[in-house]
C-alpha cells in the first residue's frame, strides 16, 4: 500500500516537470502566489530562467567584472570626446581643458542618472541578471521551434541590465552634449573660426551612433574581449604617441606636463586592463602583476635610440 502511494506521488511529481519544462534555453513560465501557471514564453524584463525553466527576478548585485566591463563601456565616449576636442582644438586654443573638463562631466551626470533610473529606482546601484555563457546577450538567436514550423519567440535580455544600460547613458551623454556643448564653445572658442568651432561636436553625432550600432551588435563579444583591448590599444596608442612626440630619454618626457598627463593616463589604462584580466580572484597573486604597468614605458625609452631610422640608415651608409 506505502509503495503504491509513493509511486503515485512519484508520478505526480514527474509529470508537474515535465508540464512545467519549457523548449529552449530562455524559454519560462510565471511564477505566480508560488505557483507556475500559464505558457511558455518570454521572462519579463528584469527576470530570467532558472535550471526548472521558470522566471525568477534578478536580484544579486553585479560582480566586479561587470563593473569592469560598464566602466569600459563607459570610457569610450569620453576618450573619443576628448580625442576629437583635443585633435580639432588647435595648438593655441586656451578653450581645449574647459571642453575636456565639460565633457567628463556630461559623462558622469549621464552615469549617475543612468544608475538612478535603473531598477532599484533612486538609488546608485543596479540588480543584474549574472552572465553565464555568450549566448546570453544574442537570445533572438536561440528562439526554439518545438515543432520544427512553428518558432516560440522568447527574446530577452538575459544579462539585464548590462546590455540596455549602456545604451541608455548612451542616450544621456548625447542629449546633455546637445545642451552643454554648443552654448560653452561658442563662448570660449574665438580663437578658432566659425567653421572649426563645433567640429568636435559634430564628431560626437558620428561616433555616438557607432558606439550604439557597437553595442548591440557586438556586446557580448566586447563583454570578453574587452581587458585585452585596452591592453593592445593602450600599448599601441602609448608607442604612437611617444613616437610622434620623439620621446627618446627621460628628459624628453618630462620636458612637457602634458606628456606626464598622457603617460599616467596609459597607465591608468594598463592596470584597468590588468585588473580586468585577472579579476582580482586571489590579491596575493594579482596586485603584483600591477608592477608590470610602467614596464612598457621604460621598454621603448631603454630601446628607442637603438631603433631611430636616421641612425639606423647612417650605420647602413657606413658599411657597418
Amino acid at each position: 500500500m506505502y509503495d503504491r502511494e509513493l509511486f503515485i506521488q512519484m508520478n505526480r511529481y514527474i509529470t508537474v516537470a515535465m508540464s512545467s519544462t519549457c523548449p529552449g534555453l530562455y524559454c519560462g513560465r510565471m511564477l505566480i502566489n508560488g505557483s507556475v501557471e500559464g505558457e511558455c514564453g518570454v521572462c519579463p524584463r528584469g527576470e530570467r530562467t532558472n535550471l526548472q525553466n521558470v522566471c525568477e527576478r534578478c536580484t544579486e548585485a553585479p560582480e566586479l567584472y561587470d563593473w569592469l566591463y560598464l566602466g569600459f563601456m563607459a570610457m569610450l565616449p569620453l576618450v573619443l570626446h576628448w580625442f576629437f576636442i583635443e585633435w580639432y582644438s588647435g595648438k593655441k586654443s586656451s578653450s581645449a581643458l574647459l571642453q575636456h573638463i565639460t565633457a567628463m562631466l556630461e559623462c558622469s551626470v549621464s552615469a549617475v542618472v543612468t544608475l538612478l533610473v535603473t531598477e532599484p529606482v533612486g538609488q546608485v546601484r543596479i540588480h543584474s541578471c549574472r552572465v553565464q555563457m555568450l549566448s546570453d546577450w544574442y537570445t533572438m538567436l536561440y528562439n526554439p521551434s518545438p515543432d520544427y514550423v512553428n518558432t516560440l519567440h522568447c527574446t530577452q535580455e538575459a544579462v539585464y541590465p548590462l546590455y540596455t544600460i549602456v545604451l541608455i547613458y548612451y542616450a544621456f551623454c548625447l542629449v546633455l552634449m546637445m545642451l552643454l556643448r554648443p552654448l560653452l564653445v561658442k563662448k570660449i572658442a574665438c580663437g578658432l573660426g566659425k567653421s572649426d568651432r563645433f567640429k568636435s561636436i559634430y564628431a560626437a553625432l558620428y561616433f555616438f551612433p557607432i558606439l550604439t550600432v557597437l553595442q548591440a551588435v557586438g556586446g557580448g563579444l566586447l563583454y570578453y574581449a574587452f581587458p585585452y583591448i585596452i591592453l593592445v590599444l593602450s600599448l599601441v596608442t602609448l608607442a604612437v604617441y611617444m613616437s610622434a612626440s620623439e620621446i627618446q630619454s627621460f628628459k624628453n618626457l618630462i620636458a612637457k606636463k602634458k606628456r606626464l598627463v598622457v603617460l599616467f593616463s596609459h597607465w591608468l589604462l594598463h592596470a584597468y586592463g590588468i585588473i580586468s584580466i585577472s579579476r582580482l580572484d586571489k590579491l596575493e597573486q594579482d596586485l603584483p602583476l600591477l608592477a608590470l604597468v610602467p614596464c612598457p614605458a621604460l621598454f621603448y625609452i631603454a630601446t628607442a635610440r637603438f631603433t631611430e631610422p636616421s641612425r639606423i640608415l647612417s650605420e647602413g651608409g657606413n658599411g657597418h
